[in-house]
């Protein structure tokens, strides 16, 4: 089986999980998701809040080496075991998900095109952009319903962190991107990735 690798990357908010759930769902047999944000490295070391002021946004705060590993295995035809993590305690979790090798294999995160040898590994690669006043404002409403968090620390982290990072180390991978889109919700590119995916299908 010949296996399709694409990267999708973009800020915090910008509607990289929307485009990749649109994908998941045109393609539902043949389509298997890694996230980034699942190989967050593990710091059972650390007291809850010495984790909570862990810098999330740098490149060093995940596990690249497994998540590349784990890449070129589902490209080999093999099953997985992709780690899991906890927003709530900022920490990965004791649960794992085992994930099978399909005709095409989507990770999405933030750093998805940083780091070389993982961006090497994508067939395409696509940049998913958007304001910065709808990034933050999507986050909060995120963060606050699905993972537990509030709203001062989801401030406190996005000045600190996410957004000086972000002009860092993400914004500059949009260079690397095949596609850039203005929005997951972008339907003339959804178009094109779609019948791209259906020719190497």
């Amino acid at each position: 089986m010949k296996t399709l690798l694409i990267g999708i990357a973009g800020g915090t908010g910008s509607g990289k999980s929307t485009f990749t759930d649109r994908i998941k769902d045109a393609f539902p047999d043949d389509v298997a998701v890694l996230y980034l944000d699942n190989y967050y490295k593990a710091h059972d070391e650390l007291v809850f809040e010495e984790r909570k002021k862990l810098n999330y946004d740098h490149p060093d705060a995940f596990d690249t080496e497994l998540i590349a590993s784990d890449l070129k295995k589902l490209k080999e035809g093999k099953s997985v075991i992709s780690p899991t993590y906890d927003y709530a305690n900022h920490n990965r979790a004791k649960e794992t998900l085992i994930i099978e090798p399909k005709p095409v294999v989507l990770t999405e995160g933030i750093l998805t095109l940083y780091d070389e040898e993982l961006r090497n590994l994508f067939d395409i690669k696509i940049f998913v952009d958007a304001d910065a006043d709808e990034r933050i404002l999507r986050r909060v409403l995120r963060d606050t319903k699905e993972r537990g968090r509030d709203i001062e620390n989801i401030i406190d982290q996005y000045l600190t962190t996410v957004k000086p990072m972000h002009y860092r180390y993400v914004e500059p991978t949009r260079m690397y991107a095949d596609i850039v889109l203005n929005s997951g919700m972008n339907d003339v590119a959804f178009d094109l990735v779609k019948q791209k995916i259906k020719s190497l299908l």
